[in-house]
Order: structure tokens, then C-alpha cells, then sequence
């Protein structure tokens, strides 16, 4: 018994003595049990970022940007449109342009840790034939010569599951109705990055009022969020695009170029937005800066204009049809046409209609020049003027199986030339779109 209440007066001084090393100990304890809980799962996993855009897609066409972060393709584009290596550190083909033959990089891995090489990567082609000869070389037998082939295959290619290459992997997927409603992408240094996909533009700034998402991209008005402290606004020109009226050269009326020019003469570009002069990117090596302007001229439209009888002069009236986020645009070039006197109106529709004298559109601009199925008259579902024309035929049944760049880059610039003096369709501008970032 006395040896027990000399234990407890010991220990009692023992604690009194080093009451605060206890103390502090506990508060020391409690501090790395939150650092460990807490902190350092947050700093091993990275910053996250959750991104609205419009847009309805399935896991077979989600939008290039995001694919591009995902993964790579045999060849990537400069911004100029040459090939450059990327999976493949060289191709070669022994006979112009029918048969491309890819040298596969080693050392590049999938995300799942598995050894690229030729047997793993997946490219289905119609009427292309692919041999994988061994584990660093593919091969790929065309039907006909095709000189932009190398730019066909910068296209991103994913095993199962989006499983790719690039900086970026795919870490969830949720779907609804086979769409894509939400995709978590992962970095090598664990940041995170959330798509989420709202149908219309006014689900997406929604989303961002209520705090949904972080940022949205790629919108072409930023109203409203242009006028709140609480945001960042960033504007960027998509000269991968451009604003385009597709004139009907079947109409009654447009078939007569004159009318066409006049159409063109009369809009006022410059307010719309940055130039475009033709179908080909300004960034290209193959854009020729010195073709037919069809600068804002309201007289020489109406000298065009005026040279028609003026019973056929009555009965022109353009129906202008455009989707319903360029319509806006639509409306002000519909007034610039009743400025010269001709009779227009606008039509909205959501769909690319069968039928139209005149259609507003944005295009998205080949990465290689090749313009064959825009203008090349037996492309009957996407020669959106149903253009015919002898020698822009023959300038670009000539490009498509030319290899030499420099001579390629003549065929282009006077396919440019020709086209513009033709006026099947008038390029207005390259777009604007904004991303919004709350601060």
C-alpha cells in the first residue's frame, strides 16, 4: 500500500514537473494528425479546376482541345500547317504519296504503363490498309495518292477507355443518355481538371453564376460576366475559323456571280470582327494575302446591282438562314444588302438546312490546305455553294498529290486567287470566342 501512494505522489510530480513538454506534446499530436489527414492530401493531389462548355458529346467526339490533352497523335500540326514529328520521329512514302510509312519514337508510354509500339496503336481508315511490320513501324496503304496524308494521322489515337499518351489522363467519365455529362482528367503532378457539358449557352453561364464551375470556355458572347468585378474575361481569335456565307451558285438568281459580288461589296466586314480574305488560315504557308478583298464598297455594289433588268431586280429576295448564335451577324448583313436595295430577310435555323439561297455559318478550316470536298464539284454533300468550276478543279485534284511544299504553296495561292474572283461564298471574319474565369 505504501509503495502504491509513493508511485502515485512520484508519477503526480513527475507531471507536475513536465506538465508543459505534456502539454505541448498533445497540441503537437493534434497538429500532425491534421497535417497528415488534411494537408498533405491536398497537396499530393493538386489543384483542381472545373470547366463548363456548351455542347452535347459521347466519348467518340469530344471536342479536339480536350483530346489534344489527352493524347497524341502520329504527327502534330505547326501553327503554319506542316507536319511535324510526335508518336512517329519520321514517314516517309516510296511511291508519291500512295503508300506512308511511320517510324514509331521509342521510349513512349500509355497511361497504364504499357510500351507503345506499332501492334497497340489503333487508326481506322475507310479503304486503308494498315500493316504493322514489326513493334516500330506502320504502314499504311492508300487507294490513290493523297499528299496530306501525314496531317490525317495528327489526329489523337486512344486504346480503350481514352487511354492516350499526352500530359493528361482520363480519370472519370459520368454519362446520360450516352452523352458525356461530366469527364475528370488527371495530370502527372495530380492537378484535375472537371469538363462539364451543358446543352445551351445559357445552362453554361448559369452553371458559373451558381458556382459550378470555375471557368467557361470557348463562348462567343460574354455578356454578362464582361461587366462583373468578380470575373476575368479573356478574348482570343479562332483564325482555325472563319464567319462564311455559302452562296447557292445552283439559285436562280446567285448562279449570276455579278450578284454575288454585289452582295459581298455591300457588307461592312471590318465591324464584325478581325478580316478574313479566304478559306485557308492566315497562319498558313499556303495563304495568299493578295487576293480579291471585297473591301466595304456600298457604290460599286450598287453599280453591280444595278445592272440587272429591273423585273429581275424585283424579284431577288435573298433568304439569308444562319444558326442562332450568329444571328446577330445575320441581322446586320441583311441590312447592309437592303442599304444597295435588295430584298433580304434572315431564317434561323438549329440544323445545316437541305435547302437555301444563302447560308451563314462558321467553318472550321482544314488543318491541311486541302480543300477538295469544300469546292471540288463531284462533293455533292459538302460543297456547301454546290460549286462548279473547271480550273478550281484541277488546282486541287493537283494539290492533294503533290508532296513538294513549295509547289503545293503555288497551287493553293492561285487556288485562292480563283476562288475569291468567283465569289461562291464571302469570308467575313475570324470569330471571337471568350473564356470567363471567376477571380
Amino acid at each position: 500500500m505504501a509503495k502504491t501512494k509513493f508511485l502515485i505522489r512520484l508519477i503526480s510530480a513527475y507531471f507536475k514537473h513536465f506538465r508543459w513538454i505534456f502539454f505541448l506534446g498533445i497540441i503537437f499530436g493534434f497538429l500532425l494528425f491534421f497535417v497528415i489527414k488534411f494537408i498533405l492530401p491536398s497537396i499530393n493531389q493538386g489543384g483542381t479546376r472545373k470547366i463548363g462548355m456548351v455542347g452535347r458529346f459521347t466519348t467518340n467526339d469530344l471536342p479536339e482541345d480536350i483530346l489534344l490533352l489527352i493524347g497524341d497523335g502520329l504527327t502534330k500540326m505547326s501553327d503554319d500547317g506542316i507536319p511535324q514529328p510526335n508518336l512517329a520521329s519520321s514517314w516517309e512514302t516510296p511511291d508519291k504519296g500512295k503508300t506512308w510509312i511511320f517510324r514509331i519514337k521509342n521510349d513512349v508510354y500509355w497511361h497504364d504503363n504499357t510500351k507503345l509500339i506499332s501492334d497497340n496503336i489503333i487508326y481506322d481508315y475507310t479503304d486503308v490498309e494498315i500493316e504493322k511490320p514489326d513493334n516500330k513501324t506502320l504502314v499504311f496503304k492508300l487507294n490513290e495518292p493523297f499528299s496530306p496524308f501525314p496531317s490525317v494521322v495528327s489526329s489523337p489515337t486512344f486504346q480503350k477507355g481514352l487511354l492516350g499518351t499526352s500530359f493528361w489522363r482520363v480519370d472519370n467519365i459520368n454519362l446520360f443518355g450516352g452523352y458525356i455529362q461530366e469527364i475528370t482528367l488527371i495530370s502527372k503532378s495530380k492537378d484535375r481538371l472537371i469538363y462539364r457539358f451543358y446543352p445551351t449557352l445559357d445552362a453554361t453561364k448559369l452553371a458559373f453564376k451558381l458556382g459550378k464551375v470555375d471557368q467557361i470556355v470557348n463562348i462567343i458572347d460574354p455578356d454578362p460576366f464582361n461587366s462583373w468585378n468578380t470575373s476575368m474575361v479573356q478574348e482570343s481569335v479562332a483564325r482555325q475559323q472563319v464567319v462564311v456565307i455559302f452562296f447557292n451558285t445552283q439559285d436562280k438568281h446567285l448562279s449570276e456571280k455579278s450578284l454575288r459580288q454585289a452582295l459581298i461589296y455591300s457588307i461592312d466586314k471590318n465591324i464584325l470582327g478581325e478580316r478574313a480574305l479566304s478559306p485557308i488560315n492566315p497562319n498558313s504557308f499556303a495563304y495568299n494575302p493578295q487576293v480579291k478583298p471585297y473591301d466595304y464598297n456600298i457604290d460599286r455594289a450598287k453599280e453591280l446591282f444595278s445592272e440587272f433588268p429591273e423585273e429581275i431586280k424585283k424579284e431577288i429576295d435573298i433568304k439569308l438562314i444562319t444558326t442562332p448564335v450568329l444571328f446577330k451577324t445575320a441581322e446586320k448583313v441583311v441590312q447592309d444588302w437592303q442599304k444597295v436595295g435588295i430584298k433580304s430577310n434572315v431564317l434561323v435555323s438549329s440544323i445545316i438546312p437541305s435547302e437555301y439561297q444563302a447560308y451563314l455559318t462558321i467553318l472550321e478550316i482544314p488543318k491541311d490546305v486541302d480543300q477538295y470536298p469544300l469546292w471540288h464539284s463531284t462533293q455533292s454533300d459538302t460543297n456547301m455553294s454546290k460549286f462548279s468550276n473547271f480550273r478550281i478543279d484541277k488546282l486541287l485534284e493537283e494539290g492533294r498529290v503533290e508532296l513538294d511544299t513549295d509547289e503545293r504553296r503555288k497551287i493553293y495561292l492561285d487556288f485562292q486567287r480563283f476562288l475569291l474572283e468567283e465569289a461562291p461564298a464571302a469570308f467575313l471574319y475570324h470569330p471571337r470566342y471568350y473564356s470567363i474565369t471567376r477571380k
